[in-house]
């Protein structure tokens, strides 16, 4: 399935400074029987935000009506653990489009871009600064530029420059899978086969 196209992004963000968050926090592994990405979001961080009885947990981040936005901003090493695509499957049904760390989990980190889901890795410091920035004003937007590589924080002097793979970042911007960056390349591959077959 294609995912949307992700040039540019303005957003409110939503912070969880914990650290270590394992993927079977993300979505507990009772959610992941099914084979469809649509509908985990409603049990992203389950059994953070209801307790036994199905009702909202007070204290956590997401049943915090203050807190909004298409990015996450969590602690050191998320996504750690198990290996599941239904993590990043969860936090894009949710609505989350960018998830901002100093640290991922390596598998994590492909799930979430093949999933249109862009992790940016931030150094400790700026990540304590965007906590600080979003407890101090929860309306603070941020501002995310793919093709430039460039995280800031509107009206702050907070700027930094992220990482990601190109093959990545050309499949975002373009909305592809990896299914459909090869149908984008299907009159090249025809192209070279007919001539290969020239010379067969």
């Amino acid at each position: 399935m294609s995912n949307k196209k992700f040039i540019k992004l303005n957003s409110r963000a939503v912070p969880l400074p914990i650290e270590n968050v394992d993927t079977d926090q993300v979505i507990p592994a009772r959610y992941l029987k099914t084979t469809s990405k649509e509908g985990l979001g409603k049990h992203l961080f389950q059994d953070w935000r209801y307790d036994k009885s199905d009702q909202p947990i007070e204290g956590f981040v997401l049943n915090n009506k203050i807190y909004q936005g298409e990015i996450l901003v969590a602690g050191k090493n998320f996504g750690c653990g198990s290996s599941r695509e239904h993590a990043a499957w969860a936090l894009a049904d949710y609505g989350f489009k960018v998830v901002i760390s100093s640290f991922f989990a390596d598998i994590f980190k492909g799930n979430a871009l093949n999933n249109g889901v862009l992790p940016i890795t931030v150094s400790p410091e700026f990540l304590v600064e965007l906590f600080e920035q979003i407890h101090s004003d929860p309306t603070t937007t941020f501002n995310i530029d793919l093709e430039a590589q460039v995280l800031s924080v509107e009206g702050k002097d907070l700027t930094c420059s992220f990482e990601v793979n190109p093959y990545k970042k050309l499949c975002l911007i373009n909305g592809y899978d990896d299914i459909d960056y090869i149908l984008s390349k299907k009159e090249a591959i025809k192209s070279y086969e007919e001539r290969r077959s020239m010379f067969a």
